[in-house]
């Protein structure tokens, strides 16, 4: 039986943002629960009751975790109005303005190479399986800015297990939509159409990478990389490919789209490292989005793997960090 997680919205407006003091009050009481014994399916429950369920709200379906429970997110309005998806132009602005030609259902997900589950699956069916979960995470650009983002959810583990990866999976390979009326930057040849990411399948296996339905408990915007993107906080922005339409396993490393770009600037590896500086520009420190003034914008020191090194760091044991950057 499908358990419809996606719902899809044709323009985001006020009714479909969740209240941001909402959202941070829920984070407070967990804190304030774990002191008196207060399970999360329980608090879940008093949510959705407390917040009520209308179009494009996940929280009904959408279990809390400790994952950023410390962090302060970002507002709704910072997040989408400011972001890379060149498909839809090269400004900061332009995902936000030009997004609404994408169409998010119906989406298909096609599965392919080194697995013994290939096909091409119905985005429902295709989380349907999964507890959805909501994960607060920094998220750093290799432009030098970051932001902290609530996203809802599933374990990307969970997802690629189910496809039963062959021993001769050693790369999970990512593929955004190509289509050139719906994200009309793929008319231009600003990158090699359509866009191409990939991890190692240990990277893809961590407990932290996610495959994200959904922020501040409402479905994913377009602008956004609606409806399904990935999430690995510990890499630079452009690792988590957007709008993606298929996962293929294989053997051999495969080179991505910003690698196809400019080699010598971006790295397959692409974790965040405030010791390997861009070609041009320093990566030590990064501007906090919205904090500061323009002028004078907030500052922060950028840490190893965007501080996610005890979670991550074992990934690499052996590898040097700067060659392979």
């Amino acid at each position: 039986m499908k358990n419809k997680v996606i719902k899809v919205m044709k323009k985001i407006t006020e009714h479909y943002i969740t209240d941001e003091s909402h959202y941070l009050n829920r984070r407070s009481f967990i804190k304030k629960s774990a002191r008196f014994g207060i399970g999360l399916a329980a608090f879940n429950a008093f949510s959705s009751s407390a917040e009520g369920v209308h179009g494009g709200d996940l929280s009904d379906k959408t279990i809390l975790t400790n994952y950023g429970k410390d962090l302060t997110p970002h507002s709704f309005k910072e997040i989408t109005n400011y972001n890379n998806f060149y498909e839809f132009g090269t400004g900061k602005r332009d995902p936000a303005k030009n997004a609404h030609t994408l169409k998010p259902k119906p989406w298909h997900v096609k599965v392919s190479g080194e697995c013994a589950k290939q096909g091409d699956y119905d985005l429902e069916d295709f989380i349907a399986p999964y507890q959805l979960e909501e994960r607060t995470y920094r998220f750093r650009c290799v432009e030098a800015w970051s932001m902290v983002i609530p996203w809802v959810g599933v374990p990307l583990a969970s997802v690629l297990k189910t496809f039963k990866p062959t021993s001769k999976a050693k790369y999970v390979v990512f593929k955004t939509l190509m289509d050139k009326e719906q994200m009309p930057g793929q008319k231009r040849a600003t990158l090699n159409w359509p866009y191409i990411e990939a991890l190692t399948i240990a990277e893809a296996m961590n407990p932290l990478s996610f495959l994200a339905v959904g922020l501040y408990g409402k479905t994913l915007p377009n602008q956004n990389g609606a409806p399904l993107r990935l999430v690995v906080p510990w890499k630079y922005g452009f690792k988590n490919i957007k709008s993606i339409v298929s996962i293929h396993f294989q053997e051999t490393m495969p080179i991505n789209t910003w690698q196809d770009q400019a080699a010598s600037e971006y790295g397959f590896y692409a974790n965040v490292n405030p010791e390997v500086d861009h070609p041009r520009w320093s990566q030590a420190r990064e501007r906090v989005i919205g904090k500061g003034s323009f002028f004078s914008p907030k500052k922060r020191k950028t840490e190893l793997f965007n501080g996610y090194g005890d979670e991550v760091a074992h990934l690499y044991t052996g590898l040097d960090l700067v060659k392979n950057f």
